[in-house]
């Protein structure tokens, strides 16, 4: 069946909004597509529900709340104990909805004007599943400004201010090349289910890598073709750094707009893969085998491994068991 032509993809909102807004728009969009002045029977293809974000509050014996800025700790910062200044009643710590009354309410320019938008936008993404409800931390948004930090030194020189890229193509990490084209497609990938945090994750944990391989302190940096991946699938969450690297690299007009990088399919593959041997039910090593490697090469890199053959003993295996790229199972 083809896809109606017309409407709104994708509507992201809260549940509260069911009863108010998706309600009315969709009453009025029906109207109107019987009057034929719209071309689709519904106003939006697909809905997600937002979680809630939530914030720290305290809650007296009796459940009633108090506000966050009448409430002193009185215990440490490893175990605090929470006290109603007004009356000494020890409280609860919990979290609750925002609101002005409880005056647990975050404003976002805070944030940005201790941490920048870039880092502010990463920890409203990364926090968890964007269905679910979840408090917000201030101290864990240090976190992500972190990785940032770590992102710009690998790209740009600390004592200059200038780019840190490796001479050519013929330079490039073979190791980083494989680990941005696999983050490229993960990103994408969670980007499509709206998994914002697990695209997040991706790209900390690349940054990360890449950071160990080539040196944040010494080394040749990535290449220029590499920084320009990486700029690209940073973009969707971190722009103002993403922009401003694009910028620097003297790539014209926003990267935001720039083509999704491509991928080569053959740095997706591992030519090797480690496997667990088992004997008798409990992993006893580790073996490393080509990845094509056909059941009796994997059974005799299982047998010729040490351990292996010193838990046998001599004796032949009643039975070996290879789960092509999972693991092998010896039974004695």
């Amino acid at each position: 069946m083809p896809r109606p032509i017309g409407g709104v993809d994708l509507y992201i909102g809260g549940n509260e909004h069911a009863v108010l807004h998706l309600l009315y728009a969709r009453f009025w969009h029906k109207v109107l597509f019987d009057l034929g002045d719209v071309s689709t029977p519904e106003p939006f293809q697909k809905l997600f529900h937002q979680g809630l974000i939530t914030s720290y509050a305290y809650q007296r014996a009796d459940k009633t709340l108090v506000a966050v800025d009448v409430v002193d700790n009185r215990g440490t910062e490893e175990k605090p104990r929470y006290f109603a200044r007004d009356t000494g009643e020890e409280v609860a710590q919990i979290t609750a909805k925002m609101s002005k009354s409880l005056k647990n309410v975050v404003n976002p320019d805070d944030v940005i004007a201790d941490y920048g938008a870039d880092t502010f936008r990463l920890y409203e993404m990364y926090m968890g599943p964007l269905e679910a409800s979840k408090p917000w931390n201030t101290r864990d948004i240090s976190g992500l400004f972190r990785f940032l930090q770590r992102l710009w030194r690998l790209a740009v020189s600390e004592e200059t201010g200038e780019l840190r890229v490796a001479g050519g193509a013929s330079e490039a990490h073979g190791e980083i090349e494989k680990l941005l084209h696999r983050a490229t497609v993960r990103v994408e990938q969670a980007i499509e289910k709206l998994s914002f945090n697990t695209a997040i994750a991706a790209l900390i944990d690349r940054v990360n890598a890449a950071t160990s391989s080539v040196g944040a302190e010494n080394g040749p940096g990535l290449t220029r073709g590499q920084l320009e991946r990486l700029s690209l699938v940073l973009c969707p969450f971190a722009p103002h750094v993403a922009e401003e690297l694009w910028s620097r690299l003297g790539r014209e007009g926003a990267c935001s707009l720039a083509a999704w990088p491509g991928v080569d399919e053959s740095l997706l593959r591992d030519s090797e893969v480690e496997l667990p041997v088992q004997v008798q039910g409990k992993v006893r090593a580790r073996i490393r085998v080509s990845a094509d490697a056909d059941d009796p090469t994997v059974t005799a890199a299982a047998l010729a491994e040490p351990k292996v053959a010193e838990l046998l003993g001599g004796r032949a295996p009643k039975k070996v068991i290879v789960v092509r790229g999972r693991m092998v199972n010896v039974v004695v």
